[in-house]
């Protein structure tokens, strides 16, 4: 029995002869970017979602502790219904299947982004759990999430030799971003609000799930996840315009030039490190399919970093070296129809930074 199918079957124990349910069948409903697993069952027909959270991956005690601390702030977010920390089992209520994401399109869109939107002061109050202040986003996360893009896009994955000049526009570019987001308030933060972390619920409401990562950071950064997303793209006069309308609902006592700077440079973090994550799932986890969201996130790179004299040259970097050289790397994959595979971690330095702020995944 594989090491999966063995926690399958510890889960079903485990719901049967530790929970107040009994289940006969656990059925997938999916895997995400972490080591989460989630699973579907029915019990005197109400339907319940059972997690397998690895304890030794995933803290599942952060993930009861934030959703009570949503749900006092006035969040929807799942029913916590059942829990072992030590095996890193949950039981959680079903938000069903109607995703933010699916539901989405060019009439939709031009009010679920900004009921999506007038969320996040309710989520941006949500800094302290029963037990302890949510941890920062710090400067060792930061630099962490910066040597994601650098080790595992451009080294593993694109194989490039940068010159020291490139060298010194990369490091540049960092110490810019990494001054935005300090400049910033800071407030409770998810981490990873996007259109596959949404849900829509028959109330009527916004369900926000996969919460786990919440962190005190940057008071843009939920917002920038949720309209610059990395697996949707609308119109930027669009994006524009719900980001300047929430701004000026919510948070009039910043310029709207301040706060706008602070979203763009916030926004050009996200994606260098989702980026870097998205290689790290095809080479680590052999999750090939997250490769195709790696030009959107660079598209992204270049068009907005353009707009900012000190990450011009950055942006040119992108345009000009490593966009090409992803070009070359996914052809030669194409010509060799390659499957994903995982690299071998032991040759690689050891990370223990989580992909789960970057999506659930399908």
């Amino acid at each position: 029995m594989s090491k999966l199918a063995q926690r399958q079957a510890q889960l079903l124990d485990w719901i049967n002869n530790s929970t107040p349910f009994l289940c006969q069948q656990l059925d997938m409903v999916y895997g995400d970017a972490s080591f989460r697993r989630y699973f579907r069952f029915t019990y005197q027909h109400q339907s319940i979602i059972a997690v397998d959270a690895p304890p030794e991956f995933e803290d599942s005690q952060k993930f009861v502790l934030i959703a009570e601390l949503y749900a006092k702030n006035g969040l929807s977010v799942p029913q916590v219904l059942a829990h072992d920390q030590h095996q890193g089992f949950y039981c959680l209520q079903d938000f069903g299947n109607r995703l933010f994401a699916a539901a989405l399109d060019q009439t939709s869109c031009q009010h679920l982004y900004p009921q999506a939107l007038g969320l996040l002061p309710s989520v941006q109050l949500c800094t302290s759990t029963s037990q302890a202040n949510l941890p920062g986003f710090d400067d060792n996360l930061l630099t962490a999430e910066f040597e994601i893009f650098t080790h595992w896009l451009l080294n593993v994955h694109l194989q490039l030799t940068l010159s020291a000049q490139e060298h010194l526009i990369v490091s540049q570019t960092f110490t810019c971003l990494r001054a935005n987001f300090f400049a910033q308030p800071q407030v409770g933060v998810h981490r990873d609000f996007h259109s596959r972390n949404l849900m829509l619920l028959d109330d009527g409401n916004i369900g926000v799930i996969d919460f786990q990562d919440a962190v005190l950071g940057p008071i843009t950064y939920d917002a920038v996840s949720l309209l610059r997303d990395c697996y949707q793209r609308w119109p930027s006069a669009w994006v524009d315009q719900w980001f300047a309308n929430w701004h000026a609902q919510y948070y009039g006592q910043y310029s709207f030039e301040q706060f706008k700077r602070w979203f763009d440079l916030t926004g050009l973090q996200r994606h260098i490190k989702a980026s870097g994550i998205f290689a790290r799932l095809y080479h680590r986890d052999g999750k090939g399919h997250y490769l195709a969201d790696i030009p959107r996130t660079l598209e992204y790179l270049c068009e907005i970093g353009g707009q900012y004299s000190e990450c011009e040259a950055f942006a040119r970097l992108i345009t000009h070296k490593i966009i090409p050289r992803l070009t070359e790397v996914e052809e030669k994959m194409q010509s060799q129809n390659r499957e994903p595979q995982q690299t071998d971690t032991a040759k690689l330095p050891p990370d223990h930074t989580s992909d789960s702020d970057v999506s659930r995944g399908h």
